[in-house]
């Protein structure tokens, strides 16, 4: 939800359009500067998620951070944009704050992982005694871009020196296009499987919930609404009747909007909940 305004009011936002959660971003989410969090902010912020009820309210960090950068001026640049988004992240009390693990540009996927690897624990170590833990966000795979494979992921996570800080964010249009079929219950039980293999089922802290205007396979990031994509209903529905996932909070990253006078986001939902099967 959109920050304008106030952080409130994404919260606020988020109720109107009956979700139980909600994401937000700490800052201009196109600009490396930050302007100062102010206790006010802070105050209504956390106001607003207690008389809400909101629960788990997460961030999305700036999408100019590049952890893999093999330019050592623009990774040292993106671990200090890091850090002020783990602080800001847990001024505001949120849980997680989700990243793109980067792109690795003119180096190889090896060096690239190793880079990141090598930027979080700069982070972890200028944040210690901080709540916030940073979920490494499953990716399309577009041009350079790491972490579309799940073995990308694990290797981050094996790589870092305090693990525990860490968790994963599985988002279905990313998985999709990167290649990870879920259209049938054997297809989707295959894929989960192979995310347990890798980095562990229990590390995944966060869903991001998008159908792809995109084939499988595409690797082209472009998200759709729910059920009107490539992706339809099915793998929508075996997660969200998936028992190990019950707990997980799960994010809508669809085009915000109206149609025919409704709320996008309260469509998407109504669609979502309408797969979810009794008891």
């Amino acid at each position: 939800m959109s920050i304008a305004g106030g952080y409130h009011n994404a919260v606020l936002a988020a109720q109107r359009a009956g979700c139980h959660t909600v994401q937000v971003f700490t800052k201009n989410n196109n600009q490396w500067r930050a302007k100062e969090l102010t206790d006010q902010d802070v105050r209504l912020f956390s106001e607003s998620v207690t008389t809400t009820g909101i629960q788990l309210p997460i961030a999305h960090d700036s999408y100019l951070i590049n952890l893999a950068s093999p330019d050592a001026a623009l990774w040292q640049k993106s671990v200090d944009a890091m850090v002020v988004e783990v602080l800001r992240s847990e001024a505001l009390g949120l849980h997680y704050l989700v990243t793109h693990p980067g792109s690795h540009l003119s180096n190889s996927v090896a060096a690239g992982l190793q880079l990141v690897a090598r930027a979080l624990d700069e982070v972890h170590g200028q944040t210690r005694g901080v709540r916030v833990r940073v979920l490494l966000e499953s990716t399309a795979g577009q041009g350079t871009n790491l972490g579309h494979r799940f073995e990308h992921l694990a290797a981050v996570l094996d790589a870092v020196r305090d693990p525990d800080r860490l968790g994963v964010c599985l988002d279905t249009c990313h998985a999709f296009a990167a290649g990870y079929a879920m259209g049938t219950a054997r297809a989707y039980r295959a894929t989960m499987r192979e995310l347990d293999r890798t980095v562990g089922l229990g590390l995944v802290k966060a869903f991001h919930l998008n159908d792809s205007k995109r084939e499988r396979g595409s690797r082209v990031d472009r998200h759709e609404h729910i059920g009107r994509g490539r992706l339809g209903l099915a793998p929508f529905r075996f997660l969200l009747n998936d028992p190990r996932f019950h707990t997980v909070p799960m994010y809508l990253e669809t085009r915000k909007g109206t149609e025919n006078g409704e709320d996008l986001d309260v469509i998407n939902l109504r669609t979502l909940r309408g797969l979810v099967q009794p008891g």
